[in-house]
């Protein structure tokens, strides 16, 4: 069933995915090679604790930390450890999750550590296109299918390829809450968005093929030919006329950006 969210619920959903927005710009400041996943989770959580909310990923599932940081070939769910050292030219995707006044807040962004491949920051800028491509067809009266058509022929019209296996998501008081929202599909096709709806994008999209491995952990999704995969995430309520993007990466370019 999907739940449609007031206005005031919107707010309160706005205010804990701006809250997970400034947790990554607090993590861009220090990713960097020589910082462990470790570390960055520890960050991560003592900020959110700190801003009266608490970390929406630990403890769901069994999940043992508040962030998922995945690198290169990691696709998403790879486990924060102080013995996973990032160094020069690595991506890794950290996505993070708060509850707040009882609202989920979810967003992911891929960053660089020092310098990168361009063939890897191609992969990166493509991918982010690929959401807001699909964040442009998040509006009334469009069809799941629209934003998933949008995603992938963005992404292979570039030679990369659209995982299948992991999906987008509805968020509200639950994590992952229907509909399903995937990066691939046919135009007019899937559930109708209304407004109300507050749906989460995040295309994952590999370098190479599509197919992908889970760890011996039981968490970690990493491509199967072991080339880069990247993965952006963005909290959108469905409006009229324009999608209302509740999370933002302006916090993480600011910091960036300087």
């Amino acid at each position: 069933m999907v739940y449609l969210k007031t206005a005031e619920e919107v707010e309160l959903m706005r205010e804990s995915n701006l809250l997970v927005s400034r947790t990554l710009a607090e993590l861009a400041k220090v990713i960097k090679p020589g910082i462990s996943t470790g570390a960055l989770d520890k960050i991560a959580e003592t900020f959110i604790l700190d801003h009266n909310a608490v970390p929406g990923f630990k403890g769901y599932q069994g999940y043992p930390a508040t962030l998922c940081t995945s690198v290169n070939s990691q696709v998403v769910h790879g486990i924060p450890s102080d013995e996973v050292v990032l160094k020069e030219g690595d991506i890794v995707s950290v996505d993070c999750g708060v509850i707040r006044q009882g609202y989920y807040g979810d967003t992911a962004y891929t960053f660089e550590v020092g310098e990168v491949d361009e063939e890897v920051k191609r992969l990166l800028r493509v991918t982010r296109e690929c959401l807001y491509k699909g964040i442009e067809k998040a509006v009334d009266g469009q069809r799941i299918g629209d934003i998933g058509y949008t995603v992938q022929h963005h992404a292979e019209s570039h030679g990369y390829s659209v995982v299948r296996e992991l999906v987008g998501h509805g968020l509200g008081k639950k994590m992952h809450e229907e509909p399903e929202v995937p990066n691939y599909g046919r135009r007019g096709t899937g559930v109708k968005l209304k407004k109300g709806m507050v749906i989460c994008i995040e295309p994952m999209i590999n370098m190479g093929k599509r197919q992908i491995n889970q760890g011996a952990d039981g968490w970690t999704i990493s491509t199967s030919d072991e080339k880069p995969s990247a993965h952006f995430e963005l909290a959108i309520a469905i409006d009229k006329g324009k999608a209302d993007v509740l999370s933002s990466f302006s916090f993480i370019e600011e910091i960036l950006n300087n």
